[in-house]
This record gives C-alpha cells, structure tokens and sequence, in this order.
C-alpha cells in the first residue's frame, strides 16, 4: 500500500537533515531521480545518494515545507517551498515532485521542477 503522505513527511525531513541514507530508502534498488529536466536521472539508489551527499553538502539551515500530495493509482505530485542558505547565500527553491511509486511504497521514478530567487521568501497564501 502506497502512503504517499509518509513518503513525502520523511523526504521533507531528510532533506532538512541532509541525510542521504534516509532518503534512498524511499527509492527502489533501480530507481530515477530527475532532478533536472534537461539532464540524465541520476540511476538508482547509489546514484540518488551520491546526489543527495553533493547537493546537500553547500545548503545549510533548510526549511522544507511540502503541500498536500494529489495521488492518482501510483502516481503522486506534491509542491514543495524551501529556504536555505545555499554556498553562502539565502535562496528560496520552490518546486514539485512528480512521484511513481511500487505496490511496497517505494519510489520508482522523480522527476523535480524548480525555480529559485534570491533572499528568503514566504510562499503565496494559495500555496501547497
């Protein structure tokens, strides 16, 4: 059984803790992660991780905030609102994930949308 809310509970906090062992074990052995469109998905749970340990390793006191997942079957999108300082300066990344998951719960596939600004910026009121 899938239970999308969870799942994207303990992404959110795993991102805040940069813990990279925490998060691939969201994600099946043979897993995708896209994290940019317009490159290749980092392959499986060894790829995911050594994405995490890199991207991670510049962000520092990071506020993750996810909205309310829309689930179809097992497919799930969720945006998500973070702020951090990221290699010195305060940024906002606000994004959406585009989740597949197995009948275990695990995730098959990512696909990350994003924008960033400058500073720290509070979501808009129809947010999440």
């Amino acid at each position: 059984m899938i239970d999308v809310d969870t799942w994207v509970e303990t992404y959110r906090r795993a991102w805040e803790e940069a813990d990279d062992e925490k998060v691939v074990e969201l994600f099946t052995e043979d897993a995708t992660y896209r994290s940019n469109i317009f490159e290749d998905p980092h392959q499986g749970r060894a790829g995911i991780g050594e994405y995490w340990r890199t991207v991670t390793a510049t962000q520092r006191a990071v506020t993750v905030h996810m909205g309310r997942p829309i689930v179809a079957g097992d497919r799930a999108a969720v945006e998500w609102w973070t702020t951090m300082e990221s290699d010195g300066e305060e940024i906002t990344l606000p994004g959406c994930l585009l989740l597949r998951f197995d009948a275990e719960g695990r995730c098959i596939s990512l696909h990350e949308h994003w924008e960033w600004a400058e500073g720290r910026r509070d979501p808009p009121p129809e947010w999440g």
